[in-house]
């Protein structure tokens, strides 16, 4: 009489045999332990067409993951930046209102040493009360695309990414400012405005 019903193996060298609904018996079982084939595959390692493939797979990854990556941290660093702005914005209101006139520099305020994200200080220069009449060249008041200056008050500005800046935003290296244009009704990049 064959008294196994179903055989299981749950181990390499142990079976469960099934005799009836509620008995169970573990029997061992000799296991004559790995083929020479698995033996050889367990210390052998990987083949180069393997790592070739997940070379590539982790290549495809990074090619799509780092560019994201940083396109998000230069916006973040943009909003940053307009965050700042604002911030200044406020702190010179109240110079202005505890002095009745604008500071003559961001020291003024105490906020001469603030960086940007990217570890550029803020620029400002007052307009208000200054005479802007024949200064050509040495005019620093920010310009829109028509050069005609975007503040009547005061100029703030960071000078972005590459850290370098001219005046009127047409300019190859005012693309990436984040500025303060139409008396602080905007705050955003040149290239926006």
């Amino acid at each position: 009489m064959i008294r196994a019903i179903l055989t299981i193996e749950l181990q390499p060298r142990l079976k469960v045999l099934f005799l009836k609904p509620r008995q169970m018996e573990l029997v061992p079982v000799h296991w004559p332990g790995p083929t020479e084939y698995e033996r050889r595959r367990w210390f052998e390692g990987f083949t180069l067409v393997e790592l070739m493939i997940v070379v590539a797979i982790i290549a495809t990854l990074s090619a799509i993951a780092i560019p994201n990556y940083i396109s998000y941290r230069y916006k973040a660093q943009i909003a940053a930046t307009i965050a700042e702005i604002r911030i200044l914005e406020e702190i010179i209101a109240n110079y202005v209102v505890d002095n009745n006139d604008y500071p003559d520099s961001l020291n003024d305020i105490g906020t001469g040493s603030f960086l940007d994200p990217w570890g550029n200080p803020y620029k400002y220069t007052k307009i208000a009360g200054v005479d802007h009449k024949g200064a050509g060249k040495t005019d620093k008041r920010r310009k829109d695309h028509n050069l005609v200056p975007v503040n009547s008050d005061y100029d703030l500005y960071s000078k972005g990414r590459d850290g370098d800046s001219k005046a009127p935003f047409t300019a190859q290296h005012s693309r990436d400012d984040i500025v303060r244009a139409n008396d602080g009704q905007f705050v955003g990049l040149a290239s926006d405005y």
